[in-house]
């Protein structure tokens, strides 16, 4: 593409996944958000929960100065406490929907354009049970989202038998969960991130293609899947090309490809596209950020 990428789509990194020591909603949150800040190359982040109310508001602060978009990652609200929305347990289900609802207050609190959240475990043979239930949640939230202001609701699509192991996806269920979703709150969406798709074992185009009208959010990252013996092995969001791997800049340039062929690229929206790279155990984060980067800008000159 010779036109700037930025005409066509916001572009950020995931704070958390970038600097997975600030995940627990702890840590030297500041310090390292202010190097995503200062970096001219992104025009959006995406942040969690942080649990220290006076670091929070200082967060506020910062993310305003910065003249960026800011979206919510509400994931680890569930996966570092193991609730799950769509669990059997009504008891245990009403505390995932309660800590979602804190993390969308967050949200607004930081003036986050989407919240993002996930589906989890689920039994086989209860399988229909979960759908339904995932459903009746997540019109919950977004009742509840609706209820503060302008929020979009986005349901991150995960693998369904490696790592998570997530009720939704593959591409088909989540284009019918959305599909449900959508017939009664239109600030629902999907987050579709290319690090999965080794995961759920699709194409850009199997992914893509059935949601792609309820696609609001994508993310682009890396995966292992095929030595279970490897440091990277599963859903851990290693930098691109890394040995073993699945994706680098040709898996790039064909997602961002079905991304424009179904008209996600869209000058008058500019969805967000965000990084959902870590740094694995002695690598530098910043360099790991360089070089994901480069991979886009390689990607995107090529597309």
């Amino acid at each position: 593409m010779n036109e700037p990428i930025y005409k066509y789509l916001k572009i950020g990194t995931i704070h958390f996944m970038s600097y997975p020591q600030v995940i627990d909603g702890e840590g030297p949150i500041e310090e390292t958000l202010k190097s995503i800040l200062e970096d001219d190359y992104f025009n959006a982040v995406e942040i969690t929960w942080i649990k220290d109310n006076e670091v929070r508001r200082r967060v506020k602060d910062m993310l305003k100065s910065a003249h960026i978009t800011v979206a919510y990652g509400g994931q680890p609200r569930l996966l570092r406490t193991g609730l799950n929305p769509n669990d059997y347990d009504s008891e245990k289900r009403r505390k995932a929907i309660e800590i979602l609802k804190e993390g969308i207050d967050e949200a607004y609190e930081l003036g986050a354009v989407g919240f993002g959240f996930l589906s989890r475990q689920y039994d086989e043979a209860r399988k229909e049970e979960a759908f339904k239930i995932l459903v009746d949640t997540t019109k919950e939230l977004c009742e509840y989202a609706k209820s503060k202001g302008n929020l979009m609701v986005e349901l991150e699509v995960f693998d369904f038998d490696i790592d998570k192991k997530s009720l939704i996806g593959p591409a088909e269920l989540a284009a019918r969960f959305a599909a449900e979703i959508r017939k009664e709150y239109d600030n629902f969406g999907l987050i579709v991130d290319l690090s999965h798709l080794p995961l759920t074992r699709e194409t850009a185009q199997q992914a893509l293609l059935p949601v792609k009208d309820y696609l609001t959010h994508v993310h682009i990252g890396n995966a292992v899947v095929k030595d279970k013996n490897h440091p990277a092995y599963g859903d851990k969001h290693p930098m691109f090309g890394i040995e073993g791997g699945e994706n680098d800049v040709e898996e790039v340039i064909e997602f961002l490809r079905v991304l424009k062929e179904i008209g996600f690229l869209n000058p008058e929206k500019r969805p967000i596209l965000s990084f959902e790279v870590s740094p694995m155990p002695g690598q530098d984060p910043k360099i790991v950020l360089a070089s994901s980067k480069r991979v886009l800008n390689e990607a995107w000159a090529r597309l």
